[in-house]
């Protein structure tokens, strides 16, 4: 083996590790008794004794952590079908149709995805009082499709820009019209960079921190991030550091797999819109 390939092979490895660092520590924080995770200093090589599975038990027995994860997954679903359903037809005008100003639109959009989504708070949250929609699954379905629409237009339309124009020539000639042409022909092409898109509004969905804690305050509507961040100790003084780690491993891994099952389309959009045609 060459010396430039002894190199990258460990500076991939040095990068890779880097990367899944916080992670492999907050697993092992997730197992580790009291005594081991405030141990100073740190143990990064627990006996067999300092580990256990108390955490989970926790988590799963004394909270309503199943509940977090259905409202999660639901807000976060519901909000990404919303968002393909309303911004796939959106790029492609963009992307096909002779709108008039159409540059002007794009860059709207542009400048949308650019604007933090935090500052946008109180005027959602006025919103959510004018329409009396708080402790609803609206209330976040709805800032959430709002958040991830400008970037699935976007890549979308980057998608839509890039198909060859014989197909929709051939479709028109055949009878078809736009939304037909859209829906049987265009779409089905760019499955791949419908997935990506949609992975993204959907991990940012069941993320979303702010608006869940704000919009949404009864308890059985609440979702995974704002559960595990009022996870409680059994002392005002005390930080559960245990079953905060275990909740978060815990609501990590649907999306993990959600990633690994569809990681052949993921690669395909993501390599697909590199590749003109």
């Amino acid at each position: 083996m060459s010396r430039k390939r002894v190199i990258l092979w460990v500076s991939i490895f040095l990068v890779v590790v880097f990367c899944l660092a916080p992670v492999l520590w907050q697993l092992l924080t997730s197992f580790k008794i009291n005594d081991a995770i405030s141990a100073v200093p740190n143990v990064y090589f627990p006996s067999f004794d300092q580990l256990t599975l108390n955490h989970y038990m926790a988590v799963f027995t004394g909270h309503p952590f199943a509940r977090y994860m259905f409202n999660s997954a639901f807000v976060a679903f519901c909000a990404t079908i919303l968002c393909l359903a309303t911004g796939a037809p959106a790029a492609y005008a963009l992307a096909r149709l002779r709108i008039p100003g159409h540059r002007i639109y794009v860059a709207g959009v542009l400048i949308v995805v650019l604007f933090p989504y935090v500052l946008l708070f109180l005027g959602l949250f006025e919103v959510v009082q004018a329409f009396g929609i708080g402790n609803n699954y609206l209330a976040l379905i709805i800032p959430y499709t709002g958040r991830n629409l400008p970037l699935t237009i976007l890549v979308m339309r980057s998608f839509f820009s890039q198909l060859p124009k014989d197909l929709e020539d051939s479709a028109k000639v055949d009878g078809y019209n736009t939304v037909q042409m859209l829906i049987r022909i265009v779409l089905p092409m760019t499955v791949p960079a419908l997935v990506t898109t949609g992975i993204l509004a959907f991990i940012f969905s069941w993320n979303e921190y702010i608006f869940a804690l704000t919009f949404v305050t009864r308890e059985t509507m609440k979702t995974l991030p704002v559960g595990i961040a009022q996870l409680g100790a059994q002392t005002v003084f005390e930080i559960p550091y245990g079953p905060i780690a275990a909740a978060t491993i815990a609501g990590t891994i649907p999306l993990i797999l959600l990633v690994l099952f569809f990681q052949r389309r993921i690669v395909q959009g993501l390599t697909a819109g590199a590749v003109k045609g």
